[in-house]
């Protein structure tokens, strides 16, 4: 008797739970299915735009040809002479392997070190002015007076000139360029990325505070002597003398820039 009392529950367990998934199955048969909303797609990726600051001029686009790089010396200074006098171009360039020096110097500047050696422009004349000592060390108002020469020199430039004769010369530029161990690089891009460098040196307001730890002075603010090389030549020249210079590089910029090369 117990036995069949077992059966017929365990029978009844059965039923039940059969019968609770057979509803189960019908309630979801009768439930709409929710529509998951389709995936969404990323658009594709914009193609690279080419910079538009390049001059890929080849030497066989040239009107004239161009002279080999060892030999370039007295074409370039020709061609310089027509944009200032002689007598200011020799006072104050360094006229042996210009082009060589040039591309090294505007390379190098946005870097810590700018070896001297290798500028295409004479040192200032005179020793660097300072005032004061101690905590009042400073850059002497008086030590802007140096570089007026130069700044006189920028201010004076045709900048369509200047770049046309650059565009001119470009082939032995981007030679160089390629020399010092960028074989797949544009010079002109470089050129480009040093004169945004050189427009973002800071206004420097008297006193320049400096100390000197060792032979050579340095800007007392930590900020400052962590600048670029090419920064800290503006910062050195007096506030006034780097404003104009500024404004000749901003219009060598888009003078760069807004040119369309000669193929």
């Amino acid at each position: 008797m117990k036995k069949t009392v077992w059966w017929l529950i365990f029978i009844f367990a059965l039923g039940l739970v059969a019968a609770i998934v057979y509803h189960a199955l019908q309630k979801a048969r009768e439930e709409p299915v929710q529509q998951l909303p389709p995936p969404v797609v990323a658009p594709p990726a914009p193609k690279p735009v080419e910079p538009q600051t390049r001059f890929p001029v080849s030497q066989e686009s040239q009107e004239q040809p161009l002279p080999a790089l060892n030999e370039s010396d007295s074409a370039i200074q020709e061609a310089l002479r027509g944009l200032w006098s002689s007598k200011t171009f020799e006072r104050l360039f360094q006229l042996d392997d210009f082009i060589r020096r040039l591309v090294a110097t505007i390379d190098n500047l946005p870097r810590k070190k700018l070896p001297l050696r290798l500028l295409p422009v004479r040192q200032a004349p005179g020793k660097f002015l300072t005032t004061g000592k101690d905590q009042s060390l400073a850059i002497s108002p008086d030590n802007a007076a140096r570089y007026g020469a130069y700044v006189r020199m920028a201010d004076t430039v045709d900048i369509r000139k200047l770049v046309a004769l650059y565009v001119r010369f470009y082939p032995l530029f981007q030679q160089v360029y390629q020399d010092l161990g960028y074989p797949n690089g544009y010079f002109n891009d470089r050129l480009i990325e040093v004169i945004d460098d050189l427009l973002a040196a800071p206004e420097m307001q008297a006193p320049v505070k400096l100390v000197r730890p060792k032979v050579f002075y340095a800007f007392a603010d930590p900020e400052l002597e962590a600048r670029s090389a090419g920064q800290k030549i503006l910062m050195r020249i007096g506030n006034e003398n780097a404003v104009r210079i500024k404004a000749k590089l901003r219009e060598i910029r888009d003078e760069l820039t807004h040119r369309t090369p000669k193929q």
